[in-house]
């Protein structure tokens, strides 16, 4: 057993404002995320202004908070919003999801695109490849918050956490950074390094996501109020499982399209 660090989630306090480490999160994943952006840009000679990745990144945000929130809202605990519409607003009691803030983030950024003229799929490819960095951020955040722990085990690096009761737990938020932030950011940043079909960037982050989510998901202890929702399946791989057919599905069709329009020339 590797004891839980009990780190203060509130990093500094100014009078009554408090300041904590999952909010910097976000903000350090938004702020890489534009210098990744510019760089990866820059790379493909893909012109975008200064503050067109301002207002990419700005687009971004708001579609991960507002579908993050209707998202959690609607596949987690549906019924009770539905009874208390008005809880929808009450952000500071938590609850986000990443497949809602997904699907929020894809119709925000193809309104960009709409805007601004440029293919949906080369801002989705842009975007994509800054993502898995807030990911992984965002999963050290909950580690420091102690939430959404693992299952029991008997591993040697398990911990107790102080929400978990007395068993020692999979520290599985860290496996989510490591295989949503670390291992998904090195799979896309190397593979946009070569000529790919549009969109291939974006549809690797999708499926390379919904795979390295539902492998986690068996170590993670499911949600409390849904517990397992499709035989042995949590909702989060219930949800995840279709990112990754979509993903691949899209993967080999961009690749077989490719083909053949090089074999007509």
């Amino acid at each position: 057993m590797i004891p839980y660090p009990n780190i203060d989630p509130v990093f500094l306090r100014l009078g009554p404002l408090q300041f904590r480490w999952y909010g910097l999160m976000y903000l350090l994943g938004l702020a890489a995320a534009y210098f990744v952006i510019k760089s990866r840009a820059a790379a493909k000679n893909i012109a975008l202004a200064r503050e067109q990745i301002y207002d990419l990144i700005f687009y971004a945000a708001v579609g991960v908070f507002l579908g993050g929130r209707l998202g959690y809202c609607f596949f987690y605990n549906f019924s009770y919003y539905l009874e208390h519409p008005l809880k929808i607003f009450a952000v500071w009691e938590g609850g986000m999801s990443f497949h809602g803030g997904l699907l929020g983030t894809v119709v925000v950024l193809w309104l960009f695109s709409r805007r601004r003229g440029i293919p949906p799929a080369t801002i989705a490819d842009l975007a994509a490849t800054g993502a898995p960095i807030g990911l992984g951020l965002g999963r050290i955040g909950n580690f420091i918050n102690g939430e959404l722990y693992g299952r029991p085990t008997d591993v040697p690096w398990c911990m107790v956490f102080p929400g978990g009761g007395p068993q020692c737990r999979h520290p599985s938020q860290l496996y989510e950074a490591g295989l949503e932030g670390v291992l998904l950011f090195v799979v896309v940043w190397v593979l946009g390094r070569y000529p790919t079909p549009p969109g291939t960037i974006f549809w690797t982050f999708i499926a390379g996501y919904g795979l390295s989510r539902f492998v986690v998901e068996f170590f993670r202890q499911p949600d409390l109020h849904l517990g397992f929702v499709l035989g042995p399946f949590s909702m989060g791989q219930v949800l995840s499982l279709p990112m990754i057919l979509l993903g691949a599905f899209m993967l080999a069709w961009g690749f077989r399209k490719r083909r053949t329009e090089a074999l007509k020339l």
